[in-house]
């Protein structure tokens, strides 16, 4: 699929040349003269343009706009049928028919690599949007040149995302600065951008991401233009609260290349080097002619997954067989592993000495994987509080028990088994944040 070089008839303006000041707000000023309203199914209200760190920032919008708001929840199948009717539309349409869909409630996630060519689509709109992007603290000091002059060359502030610094120190100071090259680099990852970015999203209804079915044929084949996601949960809380919008799915990254190179856009100097998929530096390098552009990124892993945790749910749920090995996960000192004798001993206890939460889950399943960071995050806050988290695998021959015994209707199910009683109390909510699964232990402790 080839990138339009000019705006489509559904866009509602557009911009020539550079803007001329930086502006407040981290938007683009709206062409008023073509800023004519349009028939769409949306309620509108005005609100200034919030940023991601907003208990941070000291920047103040300076200007208010107007943006649609959802007045309905649309379902998984509706953006399914959405997915559809944009299979065909242009990455402009799409991004365009994104920010009028969601507003100041949507943000683009910016990598430092070629995902410039969202931010240009962007002011191609001429609608007001955001930018954020997760400073791991290891990134090439070519890439954080780059994000000063995407500030520079398109007016905008990028809303950036850190680590926590306890984490991070925590991290090294048990396994050293250089650990995944042993032990694989999930937990690096899950530490400086999987728990920023989820973070980020919580503060949002929707994301813009950059990802193509042409970059990873091993996990992103098939991604939609447009899905709910299933992996991180948004503003509102919970499964399907999220929308993740892929306007380049069906874009070659050689169309990518002709357009960034067409519109004059910067680009990451260390693309002159090599360099395609750019990620961190200790974890990236240059490809060789003929190479895939993601071998150059955890090279010394498995080539079937080269994904970092912000898009594990590309790799598809298959139930492992009998004889195939897959990491476990919830694995934490703080999280106790239950047999079936042990849950079962649980079920017949009346009088317990302390109440227990338990998750019951499948390794292989991307909802359980969802929530193994806000699970273990809990288990952390629990202990030596006189509440016992465990976890119990439920799938494979475990299953009818489980489906039988305790309540299992899907992965993950999370159950509090209360002091004085024997018969756990399931957790209803979909909502599977650290704070929510908390308040729910507090309320029965």
């Amino acid at each position: 699929m080839a990138l339009p070089f000019s705006s489509s008839t559904t866009i509602h303006g557009s911009f020539t040349g550079k803007p001329k000041a930086l502006q407040m707000g981290y938007f683009q000023p709206l062409d008023k003269a073509h800023n004519q309203p349009t028939a769409v199914s949306f309620s509108r209200r005005h609100s200034a343009v919030k940023p991601l760190n907003a208990n941070e920032s000291v920047v103040v919008s300076a200007a208010t706009i107007a943006a649609p708001e959802v007045t309905e929840k649309v379902g998984a199948e509706g953006y399914e049928k959405l997915a559809k009717q944009l299979e065909n539309a242009s990455a402009l349409e799409i991004v365009d028919k994104a920010l009028e869909t969601f507003g100041d409630d949507i943000a683009i996630a910016f990598s430092g690599a070629e995902d410039v060519v969202l931010i240009e689509y962007a002011r191609l709109t001429g609608r007001p949007f955001r930018v954020f992007s997760l400073d791991t603290g290891r990134l090439n000091p070519e890439t954080y040149r780059f994000f000063d002059t995407v500030e520079k060359h398109y007016g905008i502030r990028v809303e950036y995302m850190f680590p926590d610094a306890v984490e991070v120190q925590g991290l090294v100071r048990s396994k050293g600065l250089f650990s995944f090259y042993e032990d694989g680099h999930q937990e690096c990852c899950r530490v400086r951008k999987v728990r920023p970015l989820r973070r980020a999203l919580k503060q949002l209804r929707a994301w813009i991401t950059g990802q193509r079915k042409d970059q990873s044929p091993g996990t992103r084949s098939e991604i939609p233009v447009v899905q709910v996601d299933p992996s991180f949960e948004g503003l509102d809380g919970g499964v399907g609260s999220l929308v993740k919008w892929n306007p380049l799915a069906n874009v070659d990254g050689k169309d990518v290349w002709d357009f960034l190179r067409a519109m004059n856009v910067p680009v990451n100097s260390l693309h002159s080097r090599g360099y395609v998929s750019i990620g961190c530096e200790p974890c990236t390098r240059p490809v060789l002619p003929g190479q895939h552009e993601r071998e150059g990124r955890w090279w010394w892993e498995d080539a079937a997954a080269k994904e970092c945790g912000l898009h594990k749910a590309n790799i598809k749920d298959t139930i492992p067989s009998a004889n195939t090995i897959e990491r476990d996960i919830f694995n934490t000192n703080n999280v106790v592993t239950l047999t079936r004798p042990g849950i079962e001993n649980m079920l017949k206890m009346a009088d317990r000495k302390e109440p227990w939460v338990v998750v019951l889950y499948a390794p292989w399943c991307r909802f359980s994987q969802a929530m193994e960071e806000s699970y273990t995050e809990l288990a952390g806050k629990l202990a030596g509080s006189g509440v016992k988290a465990a976890k119990f695998r439920a799938d494979g021959d475990q299953k009818p028990f489980a489906q039988q015994e305790l309540q299992l209707v899907s992965f993950p199910t999370i159950l509090f088994f209360p002091k004085n009683s024997s018969r756990p109390i399931k957790y209803a909510s979909e909502k599977r944040d650290t704070d929510s699964l908390l308040a729910f232990v507090d309320a029965l402790r």
